[in-house]
This record gives C-alpha cells, structure tokens and sequence, in this order.
C-alpha cells in the first residue's frame, strides 16, 4: 500500500501543477472576446504556442498515466475517491505558485476533503482478507443433502 500511496501522492502533486500552470497560461492568453471561427483558431494558436499551457498539458498527460496505473493496481473504489487529495495539493500549489488568496471558507472544505479520503483509506486497511477458514467455514455449516 506504501508504494499506492507514494505513486498517488506524486502523481498528485504532478497533476495540481499542471492545473496551476493550465490557469496561468490561459490568463495569459485572455479572455474569448466573441464566439466566431477566427476567434477560436486564435485562441487555440495562442494556446499551443503558450509554455505554460503546453506545460500544463504535459503534467496533466504524466497524471493520467500514473491513474491508469493506480488503476490497474487497486480497487477504483479506493483510488478515484483518493483523487480528491488533489483539491488539497491544488489549492495550496495557487496559492504558492499564483498567489491566489485562498479563504478560510475554502480550508474548510480542503479539510472535509481530507477527512473523506482518510475515511476511504481506512476502509482499505480494514478490510478483512478471506483466510482459509472462513472460505470453507459456509461450506461446514450447510452439508450436502442426500437424496
């Protein structure tokens, strides 16, 4: 489970750079000022020359390679809901590389987010692993019947 978590809290903290960087280049493009065609094909030439944008791109990219892997590891159950660790390292990543002002409000919720992950954690830790016994244990309750 260590090595679950070291690869998830790494390809976490990949992913939370890469929206911090996705933002700060997108703000650096500016805003759609109309919806048109030529519009558009602005905005995306700006977008695929930006450094930051492509940055983002490329961590984003190195995330979902590292879920793919989670994923082919653990239960989806334990891993999509531990995602959300990423609000955290997010948040913390605006602040520091954005100098976004993050509220208290906000911590709140970063901190229920924290809570709930450790919940889904713990479950994983809790729960049992059939032993031998208790595979066969249905099997000595209910004997076959003769006909």
């Amino acid at each position: 489970m260590t090595k679950i978590l070291t690869i998830l809290i790494f390809a976490l903290c990949v992913e939370a750079v890469g929206v911090v960087f996705l933002s700060k280049g997108l703000k650096q493009i500016g805003e759609v000022e109309k919806i048109s065609a030529r519009e558009i094909g602005r905005i995306i030439a700006k977008g695929a020359t930006n450094g930051s944008i492509l940055l983002g791109v490329a961590l984003e990219a190195a995330f979902f390679g590292a879920l793919l892997y989670l994923l082919s590891q653990r239960d989806v159950s334990l891993i999509w809901p531990l995602t959300s660790l990423g609000f955290v390292i997010t948040a913390i990543s605006a602040k520091m590389i954005l100098k976004e002002e993050v509220s208290a409000l906000r911590w709140a919720g970063v901190a229920l987010i924290v809570c709930g992950a450790a919940l889904v954690s713990y479950s994983e830790k809790a729960k049992e692993k059939p032993s031998g016994a208790a595979v066969n244990a249905p099997a000595a309750a209910n004997p076959p019947q003769s006909p």
